[in-house]
């Protein structure tokens, strides 16, 4: 059974990087095509960017194109989220989330489209 665990959420401030990493167990990484999700309060839980199994193709929304980088670190069997440039708006629960059966280059982008889920990590950004 595959188990996701999020760490690197925090209070920052705006202009500031930080990196979110999702840690696997039960499965390796590059057998899964995964992605980050994130939740503001009274909002839905939307994409902010996927990775397909190859490790080849990614996506993301386009109030992150630019400033957010996922990644796949295979040795250390985790999926990273880089950000760089935070702003207030990114404030929300980051989630990362894995699919098992996927094509090696497809991007998955609906959160349905994803089985395993992680408990979450909070960003906090301050103007």
């Amino acid at each position: 059974q595959i188990q996701l665990v999020e760490s690197g959420g925090g209070l920052v401030r705006a202009g500031d990087s930080l990196r979110l990493s999702c840690t696997a167990s039960g499965h390796t990484v590059d057998t899964l095509a995964m992605a980050w999700f994130r939740q503001a309060p009274g909002d839905g839980r939307d994409l902010v960017a996927a990775i397909s199994r190859s490790g080849t193709y990614t996506t993301y929304r386009d109030a992150v194109k630019g400033r957010f980088t996922i990644s796949r670190d295979n040795a250390k069997n985790t999926v990273e989220l880089q950000i760089d440039t935070v702003k207030p708006e990114d404030t929300a629960v980051y989630y990362c989330a894995s699919r098992s059966n996927s094509f090696p280059w497809a991007v998955y982008g609906r959160s349905e489209e994803y089985g395993t889920w992680g408990q979450g990590t909070q960003v906090t950004v301050s103007s």
